[in-house]
């Protein structure tokens, strides 16, 4: 027999993406000016007049996870209670932090915070201050507002994956407001998104870093100059190895390759440390700390609405930072999902916002703070001639170090494995999006997607349209933070019905039963009744149980009544005491309406039930507390019920402390 299918691509998402992914390309490679010029149009409209809303949109999302970690769903798993992580703690923080910003450590970790030194906008500060803004803020740009971005869709992703049980993909972050219209035309489009997203992201970071690997080959003169010939044989080697490690999966390749290079970059940094003002560098790690602490808030909310000669420097920096991670979002989200089962949510908030900006910190402190010192009293301001140089400036910063050569080979190759890892996390997450998390997908598929990275990099290094492809994929950023706020409200709503589903306690109704009429509370349990059955048993069951009760009442003497409504809406009884100076005592039960599940009504092994909406008996008190369901109790029982609940009344009212509440009727009156 032939087989049905030889690939696990849905058309519906495939196809679109690769028609806006080659549109984009074209466009890029032909008419790169004029489309830059257009994009940066529209992007320039969008920081200078919507920079508030990127600042509270990333604002709202470390409140939200800060309030998640703190709550009571802070426990929840990310899968079934017993559920154990697939990985082990040390793997599961390499590879989401080599997906997350390791490339970007090497490329801006001497080169942000030369930046913000030698930039114009803090140039009458003195230089010890300016040094401490440089650091202040590029913590700012690299801690947890950053991770916050990647831990909402990380955690949206896992959460419904592994405890809804519904596929590694985006739409999946719908299913609350949504239900199974995510497997329809709305859910293609937002995988679409996704997919878009993470290609162009991909291809981006992949032409900008081979531009730099390119120029570090060349400064340290492995090359002699930067050739597009010698870029196809960095981007064909980087995707080969990448194709390599995507298709032996994520437990091996791509585990293997971010365990080295968290230790490669450990090394590097400790080298930096021993080599360099170190002293100075690990008092100046505990000081840009607490200056960040301190200066967090002012951080957060800051527009520099009242310092206009700032404002360039805040596009250029801030809201450019906030809408690139919010780009890289989508991939780097799915990713950290796909390797975050078995975690409890209040781990995975912890782990993705603390541990990974903590070494951010230290990295951009032992680096920037060696180039800015150095600077000062060894390089006598060479390095500042070069600062706006990236490409190079990590180089020309080593020569400033003892071993030059070796330690500027070991970065390249540090370079080199971040691009592979960044890439074969890529690759993965490009195929599962395309596939809707298919189970097991042919490896041409893997090979397909690196190729095309490998090409559309290739073709718009050589056109100059990468900066086009950038500024695209930055403005899709706004879009896209609404759509995150969405996940915010689908999070909320399943965690809240999450937790009341284990924490729902038995039936009140329950709490009196006994084996005696067990036949009789079964054919109760599994019946389902319409309006008028209920009418019925508040008529002749619940009616009947509360005159017999206030007969009782009045014989000692306590005068209590029974009103009743069941031919208008709303259908209910209720027994009454009524007081002159304390609060009355009421217990009533009304005829309510209440939803069923499309599941539990299309199960077969269930009871039956035709229609969406079933009926209960449920009570309400004088005093607006939670009511509950009745439908189970005979007529002794809700005599005794009303009994307990009387009792309860007279000993609140007999409790002196309780004087604020039994003055009700006096104070209405008044």
């Amino acid at each position: 027999m032939l087989k049905k299918s030889k690939t696990t691509f849905l058309p519906g998402i495939v196809i679109p993406s690769l028609i806006f992914i080659f549109g984009v390309t074209i466009l890029s490679v032909f008419f790169p000016n004029r489309t830059e010029y257009y994009l940066s149009i529209v992007k320039n409209l969008l920081f200078v007049n919507l920079n508030w809303l990127y600042v509270m949109v990333v604002t709202l999302f470390v409140f939200f996870l800060l309030f998640l970690f703190f709550s009571k769903y802070g426990g929840i798993k990310l899968g079934t209670n017993d559920s154990k992580p697939e990985f082990s703690f040390f793997s599961w923080i390499s590879m989401l932090f080599a997906a997350g910003m390791g490339i970007g450590l090497m490329y801006f970790g001497v080169a942000e915070p030369m930046s913000h030194y030698t930039d114009p906008a803090f140039g009458q500060a003195s230089s010890i201050q300016r040094a401490k803004n440089a650091e202040l803020y590029t913590f700012f740009h690299w801690g947890i507002h950053a991770w916050s971005i990647y831990g909402i869709v990380g955690l949206s992703l896992a959460y419904f994956t592994y405890r809804y049980r519904l596929p590694l993909s985006l739409r999946s972050c719908f299913y609350p407001i949504l239900k199974e219209k995510i497997d329809g035309k709305g859910g293609d489009i937002i995988d679409m998104f996704a997919l878009c997203s993470t290609f162009f992201g991909i291809t981006t970071s992949l032409g900008f870093g081979v531009s730099q690997l390119s120029a570090g080959l060349v400064y340290l003169g492995v090359m002699d100059e930067v050739t597009f010939r010698s870029q196809i044989i960095l981007v064909i080697i980087v995707m080969t190895i990448a194709v390599l490690s995507a298709t032996t999966g994520v437990a091996k390749g791509v585990k293997f390759l971010s365990q080295i290079n968290i230790v490669a970059v450990i090394a590097l940094m400790t080298f930096v440390l021993i080599f360099g003002p170190t002293v100075y560098l690990l008092g100046s790690y505990s000081e840009n700390l607490g200056y960040y602490i301190n200066e967090f808030f002012n951080l957060t909310f800051a527009t520099h609405t009242y310092e206009p000669e700032h404002k360039e420097w805040f596009f250029n920096w801030t809201i450019l930072y906030w809408a690139w991670w919010i780009s890289w979002s989508p991939y780097v989200g799915l990713f950290i999902a796909k390797i975050s089962k078995g975690r409890t949510i209040r781990e995975f908030i912890g782990a993705v916002l603390v541990i990974p900006t903590l070494f951010n910190f230290a990295w951009m402190t032992f680096f920037g703070n060696s180039a800015t010192w150095l600077d000062q009293h060894t390089a006598q301001g060479a390095l500042t001639k070069v600062a706006n140089n990236a490409d190079v400036l990590l180089f020309e910063f080593f020569k400033y170090l003892p071993l030059t050569p070796v330690i500027s080979l070991f970065a390249i190759i540090i370079l080199v494995i971040f691009f592979i890892t960044s890439a074969d996390s890529g690759i993965f997450v490009m195929n599962n999006i395309s596939t809707k998390n298919a189970m097991k997908s042919p490896r041409w598929q893997l090979v397909f997607w690196g190729s095309m990275l490998a090409l559309v990099a290739l073709v718009l290094l050589n056109a100059g349209g990468l900066q086009s492809l950038q500024t695209m994929t930055l403005i899709t950023a706004l879009p896209f933070a609404i759509i995150m706020l969405l996940f915010c409200y689908s999070l909320v709503k399943g965690l809240f019905i999450d937790n009341e589903y284990y924490t729902r306690p038995l039936s009140h109704s329950t709490s009196s039963w006994s084996g005696t009429y067990w036949r009789e509370r079964l054919d109760r349990i599994i019946s389902y009744h319409g309006k008028s059955d209920i009418n019925q048993f508040l008529s002749k069951t619940v009616k009947v149980a509360f005159e017999q009760l206030a007969e009782a009442f009045k014989g000692n003497g306590i005068i209590a009544t029974v009103e009743s409504s069941l031919t208008e809406s709303p259908h209910h009884v209720e027994i009454k005491i009524q007081h002159e100076n304390m609060a009355d005592f009421m217990y009533g039960v009304e005829n309510v309406e209440t939803a069923v599940s499309d599941y539990f009504r299309n199960e077969d092994n269930a009871p039956d039930i035709e229609h969406q909406r079933t009926y209960i008996p449920r009570t309400y008190f004088g005093d607006s507390r939670k009511g509950y369901d009745i439908q189970y109790f005979t007529k002794d029982e809700i005599i005794s019920d009303v009994l307990k609940q009387y009792e309860r009344f007279l000993s609140l009212s007999s409790d002196q402390k309780n004087e604020i509440f039994l003055g009700q009727n006096i104070r209405e009156e008044d």
